[in-house]
């Protein structure tokens, strides 16, 4: 095991012991009805974030990139105005995990940062990029044993693994984690430590807990808050070695610009276990029945199937068997920036052909694969046949004879009449606007 022991910038275990008392004090509760003011943000950061974790201290706030539904503007200005003014430093990193590399003027439109605002408001405050693609980036703190891994998984995988980060983190002396909860494919639901892995994070250990749960699959792993995923990933957590405070958004459903129901500050697990209980609540909904078509309407912010893929993850479970979903997003014009290539040589697959023909990829890692599993959903693989539960088509800017060498199905966007979806439940046909993030599960289920 590495060392653990306080970074240089504290000062020894009593302010170690203070920060602990500090992080885990009782905070106000943050439920909400309305949609919160900018006020009401102000207030319950305020409230919920005791002075001595930032007051002339480094604060690195961390945020999700332009893939996830939040109003980032107003947490920025909130952040700056409650806690910007005591830190020593105040900066800003976007948990890429493994996404395309933001530009500087791609990262002031996701927090809303005029040129005025840069140089005045946020002059002293930095804003980074996790560069998980730059060498040197990442420091191991820390690993798991066989036995640790076993354990975590409920006995499917037994294997060391490292666990690494973005060694930024030890150039500060709070992380704090500024994002959305909804449900989500990998985890059960989003947010919480999640952002710092993936988020700031890369290597086996991103690959190892992303395969993990589509082996488990996502039917069996989305809207779930207790999942082997988010067990692996909070025990890492306990290596990261500087102190971590939460902000949970609980974003509407369907407002734009976006609108938050509910915010919860405080400890990670505690915030993060508030947000999800009441993310359940309104970011869950439940269909009398299944349907033998549904066309998912992907937002504007997927722009690649890497986050496309989310429309499948959210509508998998409503799809009759032997039922079709259509991807719909004339927007998506390519499989990943990052990962494309290797997806073009693995295509999509169920997981059980992925698991019997592993010897085939060697070189691809485990994350990817996940993708391949996830969108292409559960199903079965004997005697050479794959045999999906449901057909997955794509109504994207991606050519035919991509999708047919992939192993998706191909509708051209162009021909697609969203009014010949629209409320025709009825007749077996679910139309979902803005879908990628509301699961979607059958009254039954």
């Amino acid at each position: 095991m590495p060392d653990l022991r306080a970074p240089e910038h504290l000062d020894g275990h009593k302010e170690e012991e203070e920060m602990a008392d500090l992080l885990t004090a009782e905070r106000p509760g943050t439920p909400a009805g309305a949609a919160l003011t900018y006020q009401d943000i102000c207030s319950r950061i305020e409230a919920g974030t005791p002075r001595a974790l930032y007051e002339s201290r480094r604060v690195l706030a961390i945020t999700p990139d332009a893939t996830r539904t939040a109003p980032l503007p107003a947490l920025i200005r909130a952040v700056d105005e409650v806690i910007g003014a005591h830190a020593r430093r105040l900066d800003y990193m976007v948990a890429l995990g493994t996404h395309p590399i933001m530009p500087d003027e791609a990262i002031a439109r996701l927090y809303g940062v005029s040129a005025a605002d840069r140089a005045e408001r946020f002059a002293a405050s930095r804003f980074l990029n996790h560069r998980w693609d730059t060498p040197g980036t990442l420091q191991r703190i820390g690993s798991f044993t066989e036995r640790q891994i076993a354990a975590a998984t409920d006995g499917r995988f037994a294997e060391a693994i490292d666990v690494t980060i973005n060694r930024a983190v030890f150039d500060y002396d709070l992380l704090l984690i500024v994002g959305p909860v909804f449900p989500h494919e990998i985890v059960g639901f989003s947010g919480g430590h999640k952002y710092l892995f993936p988020g700031i994070s890369g290597g086996e250990f991103l690959d190892f807990f992303h395969w993990l749960s589509a082996v488990i699959t996502c039917m069996r792993t989305i809207g779930h808050k207790d999942t082997p995923a988010r067990r692996v990933i909070e025990q890492a957590a306990e290596l990261v070695p500087t102190a971590c405070h939460l902000i949970a958004m609980v974003v509407q459903p369907g407002q734009e610009p976006p609108e938050l129901d509910g915010l919860y500050v405080g400890e990670p697990r505690q915030a993060w276990s508030e947000a999800a209980d009441h993310s359940a609540r309104i970011h869950v909904t439940h269909t009398p029945r299944r349907y033998h078509t549904v066309l998912g309407h992907a937002p504007a912010m997927y722009d690649e199937l890497w986050v496309g893929g989310k429309v499948m993850y959210k509508l998998e479970s409503v799809v009759a068997d032997g039922g079709r979903l259509i991807i719909y997003g004339p927007q998506i014009d390519k499989l990943s920036a990052t990962w494309g290539t290797h997806l073009e040589q693995v295509g999509y697959h169920v997981t059980d052909y992925l698991v019997a023909q592993r010897h085939r990829f060697p070189d691809v890692p485990r994350g990817v694969l996940a993708h391949s599993a996830l969108v292409r959903g559960v199903g079965e693989y004997h005697d050479g046949v794959e045999r999906p539960r449901i057909d997955v088509e794509l109504a994207t800017a991606l050519p035919r004879s991509l999708c047919e060498r992939i192993g998706l199905g191909y509708r051209d966007p162009a021909t697609v009449e969203l009014g010949d979806y629209q409320n025709r439940e009825d007749s077996g046909i679910l139309y979902v606007p803005h879908a990628g993030e509301v699961l979607h599960l059958p009254a039954a289920d």
